[in-house]
């Protein structure tokens, strides 16, 4: 399981269930839906074998249950306690453009019920990034924690390995007071 101070890294963007929602209503730009189909084409399998090699202590793919549900997943199983950069987070071109005209996946609902996990919000509810966290992504990225003394070198290698958006968009943190939960923090 996670260990304190590891990096949350994410090797794909976030937004595929808000723009074939959007597509579904003729509401989303060709560009985008092209986009969005090239980066469900990217296997994960040199990501995952990547992650491996600079010491993962945890790793899922990212798909229906949305980022944050998949992040609770990893604090429930290793009883960690974890920082997410809502303005890390990489974002498929056209997907906030959809969220802004109220358009989400039927799953978005589902997913939201999730939000209990976040302690403390700090009013971050209104930031742009926000509902995507509950997008559910349909061959979405890997998120993986990484030991902060290889997460760079682990990020290059996936940059130079065909994963251009792969970031750090968090970390893990020991907080004995609020064990499994996400803490949402801005730059």
């Amino acid at each position: 399981g996670m260990q304190q101070g590891d990096v949350l890294i994410l090797t794909k963007a976030l937004g595929t269930g808000a723009l074939f929602a959007a597509d579904m209503r003729l509401k989303a730009k060709g560009r985008w839906i092209d986009a969005a189909l090239q980066s469900m084409l990217l296997s994960n399998q040199e990501a995952g074998f990547c992650m491996h090699r600079h010491g993962a202590t945890a790793c899922t793919d990212v798909t229906g249950f949305g980022l944050l549900g998949h992040l609770v997943e990893m604090t429930r199983s290793s009883e960690k306690t974890v920082e997410l950069n809502l303005d890390a987070l990489p974002i498929m071109d056209g997907a906030l453009e959809v969220i802004e005209t109220g358009i989400f996946s039927s799953l978005q609902e589902q997913n939201v019920r999730l939000r209990r996990a976040i302690k403390d919000t700090n009013n971050l509810r209104e930031h742009k990034h926000f509902p995507l966290i509950f997008d559910p992504q349909t061959s979405g990225g890997l998120l993986a924690a990484i030991p902060e003394k290889n997460a760079d070198a682990c990020l290059t290698e996936l940059k130079e390995s065909g994963y251009p958006l792969s970031v750090a968009i968090g970390r893990v943190i020991d907080d004995k007071k609020s064990v499994e939960s996400v803490t949402l923090l801005t730059n």
